[in-house]
């Protein structure tokens, strides 16, 4: 990973090219980061950095975390995340990463915790289809043969059944950078990202797609 921020989604809008053509973008408020602690090779095994991101009252830091932060010499914020960078030689505790460290073009992996949508069906949660509705069927919404009966006597692992929606990590790969406001820390993505508005999110280089 080359770069990496924390932000927070404030919703979708839409931007219109040189052609005029629609481009749907999702609104992030990405950073300023602070560095709080520079993990490396030789001291932790790894070459990481923590970020941090979100304002806070400090009656509300507990005292473990506030300790973290008076270690390295940094601001409290609400929210914490581990990043693993390539090059890390160049950071340090204390330095700020903005969201200018993106530029218009760039491809982008966003990770964020997907809107949670309680217990649901299998036509819901797995886009199962419904049994015929005439009143004589008596099978409209239901999962389903669980497939074989004698042997192995049992729901194989993995089937999929009804169960709690939604509520979890999430990462979509591959999404371009559309527009960058340094001056109002904001980052415009072409499409959706998950989790609803007001929900933080994690921007890091794209691992597969090719940059521009």
């Amino acid at each position: 990973m080359k770069k990496a921020i924390i932000g927070r989604k404030l919703g979708m809008t839409q931007l219109f090219s040189e052609n005029g053509d629609v481009i749907p973008v999702t609104v992030i408020e990405a950073g300023p980061c602070e560095i709080v602690q520079k993990k490396t090779e030789d001291n932790d095994g790894y070459d990481s950095i923590q970020l941090s991101f979100g304002e806070i009252k400090p009656k509300r830091v507990s005292k473990p975390r506030e300790g973290h932060f008076k270690k390295y010499d940094t601001t409290p914020t609400r929210l914490i995340r581990e990043f693993r960078i390539d090059d890390i030689d160049s950071l340090n505790s204390g330095d700020v990463i903005k969201v200018d460290v993106f530029e218009p073009g760039e491809k982008v992996d966003v990770s964020a915790k997907s809107k949670g949508k309680g217990f649901q069906g299998v036509i819901k949660r797995h886009g199962q289809a419904r049994g015929p509705m005439s009143h004589g069927s008596k099978y409209h919404r239901r999962v389903g043969s669980m497939g074989a009966s004698a042997y192995p006597a049992r729901v194989p692992k993995g089937k999929k059944l009804p169960g709690q929606m939604g509520n979890k990590r999430v990462t979509v790969q591959g999404l371009e950078v559309v527009q960058v406001e340094p001056d109002e820390n904001l980052i415009l993505i072409k499409g959706s990202v998950p989790g609803p508005r007001g929900s933080f999110v994690d921007i890091k280089s794209s691992v597969k797609a090719p940059q521009a």
